[in-house]
């Protein structure tokens, strides 16, 4: 678990093609990523089995879809997707940012 979170003191970790993340900082039962998008990056669909998830959009905006339904989210946006609910997003510009939140923590990512 880290206490703190110091940017210029994590590296990128790339994810995919035109994304990448920051691992901020976690507990057991919570976890906060930077999730960085070029435009037109995907954050391809799919589901958790035992997470919930919720995200902020923190700068540019994105095409987001939860169980078929789409929005545009801009900066100060957020959406919810809980576990089993089918979601993904496009971005819109680039340098595009969420923060998303999981509970519990994604093992997965450490």
């Amino acid at each position: 678990m880290k206490t703190f979170f110091i940017d210029d003191e994590t590296p990128w970790e790339v994810v995919g093609d035109g994304v990448k993340r920051k691992i901020m900082t976690w507990s057991d039962d919570l976890m906060m990523v930077c999730v960085h998008f070029a435009k037109g990056a995907i954050g391809t669909a799919h589901q958790h089995d035992i997470h919930d998830q919720i995200a902020y959009v923190a700068s540019g905006s994105f095409r987001v879809t939860i169980e078929g339904v789409e929005r545009v989210l801009k900066t100060g946006d957020a959406y919810r997707a809980v576990k089993h609910e089918m979601h993904g997003v496009v971005s819109l510009e680039d340098d595009s940012m969420l923060i998303d939140t999981f509970s519990p923590k994604r093992d997965d990512f450490l």
